[in-house]
Protein backbone atom coordinates (compact mmCIF):
# COMPACT_ATOMS: atom_id res chain seq x y z
CA UNK A 1 0.00 0.00 0.00
CA UNK A 2 2.45 2.15 0.98
CA UNK A 3 4.59 1.31 -2.21
CA UNK A 4 1.41 2.49 -4.50
CA UNK A 5 1.19 6.02 -2.69
CA UNK A 6 5.11 6.58 -3.42
CA UNK A 7 4.43 5.88 -6.65
CA UNK A 8 1.65 7.47 -7.00
CA UNK A 9 3.38 10.85 -5.36
CA UNK A 10 6.00 10.31 -8.36
CA UNK A 11 3.57 9.71 -10.89
CA UNK A 12 1.76 13.59 -9.69
CA UNK A 13 4.90 15.15 -9.09
CA UNK A 14 6.06 14.41 -12.47
CA UNK A 15 3.20 15.15 -14.12
CA UNK A 16 3.67 18.81 -12.07
CA UNK A 17 6.75 19.80 -12.80
CA UNK A 18 5.81 19.01 -16.77
CA UNK A 19 4.02 21.70 -16.70
CA UNK A 20 6.49 24.14 -14.49
CA UNK A 21 9.53 23.63 -16.18
CA UNK A 22 8.63 25.01 -19.56
CA UNK A 23 6.35 27.50 -18.48
CA UNK A 24 9.74 29.10 -16.35
CA UNK A 25 9.96 30.48 -20.06
CA UNK A 26 7.57 32.43 -22.17
CA UNK A 27 6.54 30.65 -25.44
CA UNK A 28 9.12 30.04 -28.21
CA UNK A 29 7.24 31.81 -30.26
CA UNK A 30 8.41 35.13 -30.82
CA UNK A 31 6.04 37.49 -30.32
CA UNK A 32 6.92 41.31 -31.17
CA UNK A 33 3.84 42.76 -29.43
CA UNK A 34 5.13 41.75 -25.70
CA UNK A 35 8.91 43.05 -26.40
CA UNK A 36 8.26 46.69 -27.25
CA UNK A 37 11.34 49.15 -27.94
CA UNK A 38 12.94 51.41 -26.07
CA UNK A 39 14.21 52.72 -28.97
CA UNK A 40 15.49 51.59 -32.44
CA UNK A 41 17.46 53.54 -34.99
CA UNK A 42 17.51 52.65 -38.50
CA UNK A 43 20.51 53.33 -41.09
CA UNK A 44 19.88 53.32 -44.56
CA UNK A 45 23.08 53.69 -46.57
CA UNK A 46 22.87 53.26 -50.36
CA UNK A 47 26.39 52.24 -52.02
CA UNK A 48 27.99 52.37 -48.33
CA UNK A 49 29.55 49.04 -49.13
CA UNK A 50 29.52 46.34 -50.73
CA UNK A 51 29.39 42.60 -49.95
CA UNK A 52 32.09 40.18 -51.70
CA UNK A 53 31.04 39.14 -55.09
CA UNK A 54 28.20 41.66 -55.49
CA UNK A 55 26.92 42.08 -59.11
CA UNK A 56 29.15 44.76 -60.95
CA UNK A 57 27.68 47.94 -61.94
CA UNK A 58 24.45 47.45 -59.40
CA UNK A 59 24.17 50.02 -56.53
CA UNK A 60 24.33 48.15 -52.85
CA UNK A 61 21.51 49.04 -50.42
CA UNK A 62 23.12 48.54 -47.03
CA UNK A 63 20.33 48.91 -44.19
CA UNK A 64 21.05 48.62 -40.18
CA UNK A 65 18.58 47.98 -37.82
CA UNK A 66 20.09 48.45 -34.18
CA UNK A 67 17.48 48.10 -31.42
CA UNK A 68 16.73 47.78 -27.77
CA UNK A 69 13.52 45.80 -26.56
CA UNK A 70 12.42 44.88 -22.90
CA UNK A 71 10.86 41.01 -22.16
CA UNK A 72 7.70 42.27 -21.27
CA UNK A 73 5.78 38.81 -21.83
CA UNK A 74 5.91 38.21 -17.53
CA UNK A 75 8.52 35.50 -18.00
CA UNK A 76 11.83 34.42 -19.20
CA UNK A 77 12.30 34.09 -23.04
CA UNK A 78 14.76 31.18 -24.25
CA UNK A 79 13.14 31.27 -28.12
CA UNK A 80 14.54 32.78 -31.38
CA UNK A 81 14.08 36.76 -31.49
CA UNK A 82 12.18 37.63 -35.23
CA UNK A 83 12.80 40.43 -37.44
CA UNK A 84 11.26 41.54 -40.56
CA UNK A 85 12.75 41.82 -43.88
CA UNK A 86 12.72 42.07 -47.35
CA UNK A 87 14.37 38.38 -48.12
CA UNK A 88 12.34 37.83 -51.00
CA UNK A 89 13.58 40.97 -52.74
CA UNK A 90 16.28 40.44 -55.32
CA UNK A 91 19.71 40.80 -54.29
CA UNK A 92 18.92 40.45 -50.66
CA UNK A 93 21.89 38.95 -48.56
CA UNK A 94 21.69 39.18 -44.47
CA UNK A 95 25.71 40.67 -43.78
CA UNK A 96 25.03 40.36 -39.66
CA UNK A 97 23.08 39.75 -36.55
CA UNK A 98 25.08 40.38 -33.07
CA UNK A 99 24.37 41.09 -29.45
CA UNK A 100 25.49 43.05 -26.85
CA UNK A 101 25.93 40.91 -23.90
CA UNK A 102 28.15 43.56 -21.88
CA UNK A 103 28.04 47.48 -21.44
CA UNK A 104 30.77 49.12 -22.82
CA UNK A 105 31.81 45.81 -25.03
CA UNK A 106 31.63 44.86 -28.61
CA UNK A 107 28.99 43.33 -30.22
CA UNK A 108 28.72 39.74 -30.47
CA UNK A 109 27.66 37.90 -33.80
CA UNK A 110 24.61 35.08 -33.55
CA UNK A 111 24.54 32.67 -36.15
CA UNK A 112 21.02 33.06 -37.86
CA UNK A 113 18.79 31.60 -40.51
CA UNK A 114 16.92 33.35 -43.17
CA UNK A 115 13.22 32.26 -44.00
CA UNK A 116 12.16 33.92 -47.29
CA UNK A 117 8.58 32.78 -47.31
CA UNK A 118 8.12 34.31 -44.17
CA UNK A 119 10.40 37.25 -44.36
CA UNK A 120 12.10 37.29 -40.95
CA UNK A 121 15.51 36.85 -40.18
CA UNK A 122 15.94 35.22 -36.57
CA UNK A 123 18.56 34.21 -34.49
CA UNK A 124 18.52 32.95 -30.93
CA UNK A 125 20.34 35.10 -27.90
CA UNK A 126 23.54 33.52 -26.23
CA UNK A 127 21.35 33.15 -22.87
CA UNK A 128 17.64 33.60 -21.61
CA UNK A 129 16.40 36.90 -21.84
CA UNK A 130 14.72 37.28 -18.35
CA UNK A 131 11.46 38.90 -17.59
CA UNK A 132 11.89 42.89 -17.95
CA UNK A 133 15.37 42.54 -18.95
CA UNK A 134 16.44 44.63 -21.78
CA UNK A 135 18.07 43.17 -25.14
CA UNK A 136 20.21 44.97 -27.61
CA UNK A 137 21.17 43.47 -30.96
CA UNK A 138 22.23 45.00 -34.46
CA UNK A 139 20.69 43.60 -37.84
CA UNK A 140 22.59 44.29 -41.34
CA UNK A 141 21.38 43.18 -44.65
CA UNK A 142 21.79 44.31 -48.47
CA UNK A 143 19.40 44.47 -51.19
CA UNK A 144 19.85 45.57 -54.87
CA UNK A 145 16.65 48.26 -54.31
CA UNK A 146 18.54 51.06 -55.58
CA UNK A 147 17.10 51.43 -59.70
CA UNK A 148 19.68 53.10 -62.15
CA UNK A 149 18.13 55.32 -64.64
CA UNK A 150 18.43 59.15 -65.24
CA UNK A 151 19.00 59.04 -61.90
CA UNK A 152 19.38 56.66 -58.86
CA UNK A 153 16.57 56.08 -56.68
CA UNK A 154 14.68 53.73 -54.05
CA UNK A 155 11.99 53.67 -51.51
CA UNK A 156 12.54 52.42 -47.83
CA UNK A 157 9.78 51.50 -45.86
CA UNK A 158 9.26 50.82 -41.93
CA UNK A 159 6.54 49.24 -40.22
CA UNK A 160 6.93 48.63 -36.62
CA UNK A 161 5.91 45.30 -35.16
CA UNK A 162 5.46 46.98 -31.59
CA UNK A 163 5.60 49.78 -29.91
CA UNK A 164 8.83 52.28 -29.91
CA UNK A 165 9.79 54.50 -27.33
CA UNK A 166 12.30 56.52 -29.77
CA UNK A 167 12.30 55.39 -33.21
CA UNK A 168 15.67 57.11 -35.61
CA UNK A 169 15.90 57.01 -39.33
CA UNK A 170 18.97 58.52 -40.59
CA UNK A 171 20.02 58.28 -44.16
CA UNK A 172 23.46 58.17 -46.04
CA UNK A 173 23.91 60.00 -49.26
CA UNK A 174 26.60 58.02 -51.14
CA UNK A 175 29.95 59.94 -51.39
CA UNK A 176 30.08 62.51 -54.34
CA UNK A 177 26.60 61.99 -55.10
CA UNK A 178 24.26 64.78 -56.29
CA UNK A 179 21.15 66.54 -56.86
CA UNK A 180 19.73 64.68 -53.81
CA UNK A 181 15.87 64.19 -52.95
CA UNK A 182 14.48 62.73 -50.19
CA UNK A 183 10.54 62.53 -49.14
CA UNK A 184 8.85 63.51 -47.36
CA UNK A 185 11.40 66.02 -46.75
CA UNK A 186 13.99 65.51 -43.79
CA UNK A 187 13.05 67.74 -40.54
CA UNK A 188 17.39 67.77 -40.14
CA UNK A 189 20.39 67.16 -42.41
CA UNK A 190 24.24 67.43 -41.69
CA UNK A 191 27.51 66.42 -43.19
CA UNK A 192 30.10 64.24 -42.38
CA UNK A 193 33.56 64.47 -41.69
CA UNK A 194 34.45 63.42 -44.88
CA UNK A 195 31.17 65.66 -46.81
CA UNK A 196 29.10 62.60 -46.33
CA UNK A 197 25.44 64.27 -46.19
CA UNK A 198 23.25 62.98 -43.66
CA UNK A 199 19.32 63.13 -42.87
CA UNK A 200 17.38 61.94 -40.15
CA UNK A 201 13.94 61.79 -38.59
CA UNK A 202 12.79 61.14 -35.36
CA UNK A 203 9.67 59.81 -33.88
CA UNK A 204 8.77 58.89 -30.75
CA UNK A 205 6.38 56.65 -28.61
CA UNK A 206 5.74 55.20 -32.00
CA UNK A 207 2.49 52.55 -31.85
CA UNK A 208 2.43 49.19 -33.04
CA UNK A 209 1.94 48.85 -36.91
CA UNK A 210 2.37 52.41 -37.87
CA UNK A 211 4.60 52.57 -40.99
CA UNK A 212 7.13 55.04 -42.65
CA UNK A 213 7.90 55.32 -46.42
CA UNK A 214 10.51 57.03 -47.93
CA UNK A 215 11.62 57.96 -51.55
CA UNK A 216 15.60 58.57 -52.15
CA UNK A 217 16.92 59.67 -55.68
CA UNK A 218 20.57 61.22 -56.32
CA UNK A 219 22.83 61.40 -59.27
CA UNK A 220 26.59 60.19 -59.41
CA UNK A 221 28.65 58.51 -61.52
CA UNK A 222 30.37 55.16 -61.36
CA UNK A 223 29.78 52.78 -58.51
CA UNK A 224 32.93 53.72 -55.80
CA UNK A 225 31.21 52.65 -52.41
CA UNK A 226 31.65 55.61 -49.85
CA UNK A 227 33.97 53.64 -47.83
CA UNK A 228 36.39 53.54 -50.67
CA UNK A 229 35.84 56.96 -51.28
CA UNK A 230 36.70 57.76 -47.62
CA UNK A 231 39.71 55.66 -47.13
CA UNK A 232 40.71 57.78 -50.17
CA UNK A 233 40.69 60.53 -47.90
CA UNK A 234 43.01 62.26 -45.65
CA UNK A 235 41.15 63.69 -42.67
CA UNK A 236 41.62 67.78 -42.93
CA UNK A 237 44.31 68.73 -41.35
CA UNK A 238 42.49 72.35 -39.80
CA UNK A 239 41.82 73.96 -36.15
CA UNK A 240 37.55 73.34 -37.47
CA UNK A 241 38.25 69.88 -37.68
CA UNK A 242 41.54 68.96 -34.45
CA UNK A 243 38.51 66.16 -33.22
CA UNK A 244 40.07 63.84 -35.86
CA UNK A 245 41.71 62.85 -32.31
CA UNK A 246 39.12 61.49 -30.66
CA UNK A 247 36.41 58.73 -31.31
CA UNK A 248 33.87 58.86 -34.23
CA UNK A 249 31.67 60.50 -32.81
CA UNK A 250 34.48 63.31 -31.57
CA UNK A 251 35.48 63.65 -34.73
CA UNK A 252 31.82 64.17 -36.10
CA UNK A 253 30.98 66.39 -33.17
CA UNK A 254 33.56 67.96 -32.15
CA UNK A 255 34.09 70.66 -35.25
CA UNK A 256 32.71 69.72 -38.50
CA UNK A 257 29.31 71.64 -39.55
CA UNK A 258 25.88 71.16 -41.03
CA UNK A 259 22.79 72.76 -42.09
CA UNK A 260 19.12 72.10 -40.61
CA UNK A 261 16.25 72.96 -38.46
CA UNK A 262 18.26 72.31 -34.94
CA UNK A 263 16.54 73.45 -31.43
CA UNK A 264 18.79 74.89 -28.60
CA UNK A 265 21.38 73.46 -27.07
CA UNK A 266 19.13 72.91 -24.40
CA UNK A 267 16.79 70.68 -27.17
CA UNK A 268 19.71 68.24 -27.48
CA UNK A 269 18.47 64.72 -27.04
CA UNK A 270 20.71 61.92 -26.70
CA UNK A 271 19.86 59.05 -28.91
CA UNK A 272 22.02 56.79 -27.10
CA UNK A 273 24.54 56.65 -24.31
CA UNK A 274 27.37 54.17 -23.79
CA UNK A 275 26.59 50.45 -22.76
CA UNK A 276 23.38 51.67 -21.70
CA UNK A 277 21.48 52.26 -24.95
CA UNK A 278 21.64 50.76 -28.76
CA UNK A 279 25.35 50.88 -29.94
CA UNK A 280 24.11 52.26 -32.93
CA UNK A 281 24.21 55.84 -31.73
CA UNK A 282 23.31 58.97 -32.87
CA UNK A 283 23.80 62.24 -30.74
CA UNK A 284 21.91 65.28 -31.73
CA UNK A 285 24.19 68.46 -31.87
CA UNK A 286 22.49 71.56 -31.96
CA UNK A 287 19.34 69.48 -33.14
CA UNK A 288 21.46 67.72 -35.86
CA UNK A 289 21.84 63.61 -35.23
CA UNK A 290 25.95 62.85 -35.37
CA UNK A 291 26.61 59.12 -36.37
CA UNK A 292 28.25 56.50 -35.13
CA UNK A 293 27.27 53.35 -36.17
CA UNK A 294 28.85 49.57 -36.27
CA UNK A 295 29.09 49.45 -39.60
CA UNK A 296 32.22 47.35 -40.31
CA UNK A 297 34.15 44.28 -41.48
CA UNK A 298 35.80 43.38 -38.06
CA UNK A 299 34.39 40.16 -37.78
CA UNK A 300 33.34 37.20 -40.26
CA UNK A 301 29.59 36.84 -41.22
CA UNK A 302 28.24 34.04 -39.50
CA UNK A 303 28.42 30.79 -42.08
CA UNK A 304 24.44 30.53 -42.33
CA UNK A 305 24.71 33.87 -44.48
CA UNK A 306 25.13 34.12 -47.46
CA UNK A 307 27.29 36.89 -47.96
CA UNK A 308 30.97 36.83 -45.98
CA UNK A 309 33.06 39.18 -44.72
CA UNK A 310 35.76 40.13 -47.14
CA UNK A 311 39.07 37.32 -47.36
CA UNK A 312 42.28 38.94 -47.42
CA UNK A 313 45.49 37.70 -48.16
CA UNK A 314 45.24 37.47 -51.88
CA UNK A 315 48.11 35.57 -53.62
CA UNK A 316 51.21 37.02 -55.02
CA UNK A 317 53.83 35.39 -57.05
CA UNK A 318 56.76 36.54 -54.27
CA UNK A 319 56.31 36.45 -50.45
CA UNK A 320 57.29 39.94 -50.52
CA UNK A 321 54.54 40.89 -52.28
CA UNK A 322 51.58 38.86 -50.53
CA UNK A 323 52.97 40.53 -46.93
CA UNK A 324 52.27 44.24 -48.28
CA UNK A 325 49.33 43.52 -49.60
CA UNK A 326 48.29 41.82 -46.56
CA UNK A 327 49.55 45.07 -44.84
CA UNK A 328 47.90 46.91 -47.15
CA UNK A 329 44.18 45.11 -46.37
CA UNK A 330 45.23 45.21 -42.61
CA UNK A 331 45.21 48.92 -42.69
CA UNK A 332 42.03 49.35 -44.67
CA UNK A 333 40.46 47.78 -42.00
CA UNK A 334 41.68 49.56 -39.06
CA UNK A 335 40.91 52.47 -41.09
CA UNK A 336 37.15 51.04 -41.17
CA UNK A 337 37.24 50.75 -38.08
CA UNK A 338 38.25 53.85 -36.95
CA UNK A 339 36.39 56.02 -39.29
CA UNK A 340 32.80 53.81 -38.15
CA UNK A 341 33.76 54.35 -34.48
CA UNK A 342 35.35 50.91 -33.89
CA UNK A 343 38.42 52.10 -32.41
CA UNK A 344 39.63 55.48 -30.95
CA UNK A 345 42.61 57.01 -32.90
CA UNK A 346 44.62 56.65 -30.41
CA UNK A 347 44.26 52.62 -30.95
CA UNK A 348 44.09 53.33 -34.55
CA UNK A 349 47.73 54.58 -34.50
CA UNK A 350 49.02 52.12 -32.14
CA UNK A 351 48.16 49.42 -34.80
CA UNK A 352 49.16 50.90 -37.44
CA UNK A 353 52.80 51.24 -36.15
CA UNK A 354 52.51 47.88 -35.93
CA UNK A 355 52.00 46.78 -39.38
CA UNK A 356 54.71 50.07 -40.94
Amino acid sequence: MLKNKFLALIVITSFIVSFIVPNAYAETTFQPEKFPYTEMQIQVMPEFDYPENWPKDTPSLLIGQYGTFTNKSGQDFDGKVEIAVPAGEIGFQAYLVAEFPEDNKPEVQRPFDVDKEKGIISWKPSKAIKSNETYRFVVEYYTSAVEVKDKRSFTYEYSNPTEIGTLDVIFYAPMEAKEITLEPKAPNNTKSEYDEELFYYQYKNVKAGESYKYTFSYQKDGFKSTLDAINEKQPPNDENHTSVNGTATDQISGGSGGTGTGGSAGDRPIIGIGGAIVIGIAIVIAGLFVYLGLKGKSYSAPKTSSSQAPKHHPKKQTVKKEIKAISDDDKKELRKKLLNGKIDQETYDEEMKKLI
